[in-house]
C-alpha cells in the first residue's frame, strides 16, 4: 500500500472519529467517513493498534499484516476507513495465522458495504 493511500495525520483520525460510521466484530472495528473534497478517489486507511493487543513487536507484525490484505479487499472509493484492532485478536492471529486475520478483516469491511 502507497503511503499516499494512509491516513497519518491526527485531524484525519478524528474525523473519521467524531463523524464517520462504525460497525465492529468480536476482534476488529472499522470506522469509515465519506471524503467530500474527493469522492471518487482512492479509499485511505488508517490503522489503530493499541498497546492492550500486545507488545511492539506484536502490534507492528499486525499492522504489517493488515496493511497486506487492505489492497485485496473491495471497499468504496471515496472514503476514509480506520481499522482498530481490539483486545485479544493477537493470540487467534498468531496461532491461526495470516488466512484467520484476511477472514476477520473481511468479515468487519463486509458490514461497511452491505
Amino acid at each position: 500500500m502507497e503511503r499516499r493511500q494512509r491516513l497519518s495525520r491526527s485531524r484525519d483520525f478524528d474525523a473519521v472519529y467524531r463523524q464517520g460510521r462504525s460497525a465492529s466484530t468480536r476482534y476488529l472495528t472499522v470506522h469509515w467517513f465519506p471524503r467530500e473534497d474527493d469522492p471518487d478517489g482512492t479509499p485511505r486507511l488508517g490503522l489503530a493498534v493499541p498497546r492492550s493487543v500486545g507488545g511492539a513487536v506484536t502490534r507492528n507484525r499486525l499492522k504489517r499484516q493488515l496493511r497486506e490484505i487492505w489492497p485485496t479487499l473491495d471497499v468504496p472509493a471515496g472514503r476514509d476507513y480506520v481499522l482498530v484492532a481490539r483486545s485479544g485478536i493477537a493470540e487467534p492471529a498468531e496461532a491461526r495465522g495470516a488466512a484467520w486475520i484476511a477472514e476477520q478483516v473481511r468479515e468487519t469491511v463486509g458490514k461497511v458495504t452491505a
